[in-house]
């Protein structure tokens, strides 16, 4: 993973927005319509292309994909492993209960209704572990993907390139917490057994995402979000317990691969709203330092977290950690000024060597195919205020 040693390097948490066209493939290919596969092909391999060349153009050191041919985040594993099927039991967020004016006005939900209202983290219905989880032995869809970014890059050398690439992935414990065992499942008697099963086979995919020269970003926002979903109702220590069991499959997931070739992404749920039930990262950041990751990536930019920071001076980096920071905000469609950028970059570099220092966004802008809360032509110039807040930042920092 490459470090920031003679400037700031900028990167982002993976997902870019989809064009309304690709959307419309996606979103009816998950419903089970018969969607054309090469019309759908050529409209990723133009999508991608495109993402490629903005991100290049805004001055991005660190690109990737953009998460494209996926139908979110974490979701898209129902299409890359089998075992799932029927309807998982999800709970919602604690701010839906908490503040239904806000649900109302941002979410259009008139009630509150766990199995009903949309819980920010699917498009449409997530299913549920119900049988063996065996994921896809030829690898079809993620080689397929990683070829598309590949001819991507190799397209758009006119527009430069970038210092590093990496390809995200979900996590086990984003998987077992979002496409929950079924009651019945006649494999796994607990969910424990259900975490490692889906991390033996995640596996294979993180394995390949390595093997073809790009780093992997393990995408983990249950090691924050959870507390105010899964374990609103419970102690601290239970969630707690929950985090480390997660960041256990997480390593028995990552045990051949090398730790400067991973970084680990971990938020609190990107959505616009209240977020007073937000765990503190002073709380979850030791089982943090625990995975066995080059690089940590966190939200930083957003209302509610921008004081963290403060945090690393009580709980340091480790030494053979890079730090990820976001500052920018993903859910708020305000273009960052780069002066502002600058010092929230150098505010983290009072608290680590700003060699091992690099600036993000909080999260995705495309995380979710059709939840969209920043307007696509609002994200590339957000991306350029990274950028040139960073350019800033380095004259501060390095001369």
């Amino acid at each position: 993973m490459k470090r920031s040693e003679r400037r700031i390097l900028t990167t982002h948490t993976g997902s870019l927005p989809r064009s309304d066209d690709l959307l419309e493939l996606l979103l009816r290919a998950n419903q089970g319509e018969d969607v054309d596969q090469a019309t759908l092909a050529e409209q990723l391999a133009s999508d991608t292309e495109y993402v490629v060349r903005r991100q290049l153009e805004a001055g991005i050191d660190v690109g990737s994909d953009g998460e494209l041919p996926r139908i979110a985040f974490h979701m898209y594993v129902k299409d890359r492993m089998g075992g799932f099927g029927g309807r998982t039991g999800r709970g919602t967020f604690s701010d839906i209960a908490n503040f239904p004016k806000w649900a109302s006005l941002k979410l259009g939900l008139s009630k509150v209704d766990d199995e009903d209202s949309d819980n920010l983290t699917q498009t449409a219905e997530a299913p549920a572990a119900v049988g063996r989880m065996e994921y896809d032995p030829e690898l079809t869809a993620v080689r397929t993907e990683l070829s598309l970014f590949a001819d991507a890059l190799e397209r758009t050398t006119d527009a430069g390139a970038f210092e590093e690439t990496f390809v995200t992935a979900a996590t086990p414990g984003i998987v077992t917490t979002t496409l929950t065992l079924a009651e019945d499942n006649p494999v796994y008697a607990s969910d424990r057994e259900y975490i490692f099963a889906v991390a033996d086979e995640l596996k294979a995919e993180y394995d390949y995402v390595v093997s073809q020269g790009h780093v992997l970003q393990l995408d983990a926002p249950d090691l924050a979000m959870e507390r105010m979903i899964m374990f609103q109702h419970e102690p601290l220590s239970a969630f707690l317990e929950r985090v480390e069991l997660h960041i256990e499959a997480i390593n028995l997931a990552l045990a051949d691969t090398p730790r400067d070739r991973v970084r680990l992404h971990a938020c609190w749920g990107n959505y616009d709203g209240p977020h007073v039930d937000d765990v503190e990262l002073a709380e979850v950041l030791p089982l943090l330092y625990q995975a066995q990751v080059g690089g940590l990536s966190l939200a930083c930019a957003n209302p509610r977290h921008q004081h963290d920071w403060k945090v690393f001076r009580r709980l340091p980096v480790p030494d053979d950690l890079l730090l990820i920071v976001g500052v920018i905000d993903v859910t708020t469609n305000y273009v960052e000024h780069e002066e502002v950028v600058a010092d929230r970059i150098c505010q983290f570099a009072e608290v680590i060597d700003p060699h091992r220092l690099l600036a993000s966004t909080d999260c995705g802008f495309g995380t979710i195919a059709g939840y969209v809360l920043v307007a696509e032509d609002v994200v590339w110039p957000k991306l350029s205020a990274l950028a040139r807040g960073a350019e800033i930042a380095s004259e501060r920092l390095f001369g």
